[in-house]
């Protein structure tokens, strides 16, 4: 029942990670435009954090970044886990929790960015992920001797 159980949300979360791609380049590209902003001067990502472009362009691009960040995490312990046979009913609920959580972080980040609530929901995944590893440690006895 569990042979791939940590595969789909690890593909979900990479899928979302492509949303987010094609979400900033959506806001992006047009409001490039609207400025003005000289493509080969923009070479350099920070270019584009200037006043150049509006807070809402630039907060899709953002979380793009953070999608590249604690995730990493996520993917190594997913599949660690999968690849160890633990992949249980627990490990994929808490691997599709954080995946749910990063979804919800990117959707405040990239909209309202309220700071405390997407603070929030990054503790809280932060603490599902840390449960996911902590958990798989423990049922693979790795510390036992």
């Amino acid at each position: 029942m569990f042979d791939n159980g940590m595969i789909a949300p690890v593909l979900a979360l990479v899928l979302w990670t492509l949303v987010m791609w094609v979400w900033l380049y959506a806001a992006r590209i047009p409001a490039m435009a609207k400025a003005k902003v000289d493509i080969q001067a923009a070479e350099r990502s920070g270019t584009l954090s200037t006043n150049a472009l509006p807070r809402a362009v630039q907060r899709p691009a953002e979380n793009y970044n953070h999608l590249h960040e604690q995730p990493t995490i996520f993917y190594a312990a997913a599949l660690a886990i999968q690849i160890a046979s633990a992949a249980d009913s627990t490990a994929i609920m808490l691997a599709w929790a954080y995946v749910g959580l990063r979804i919800v972080h990117s959707l405040v980040q990239a909209t309202a960015n309220i700071i405390m609530v997407r603070f929030l929901i990054f503790t809280i995944s932060s603490v599902v992920l840390a449960w996911m590893v902590i958990r798989a440690i423990l049922e693979l006895q790795i510390w036992a001797m």
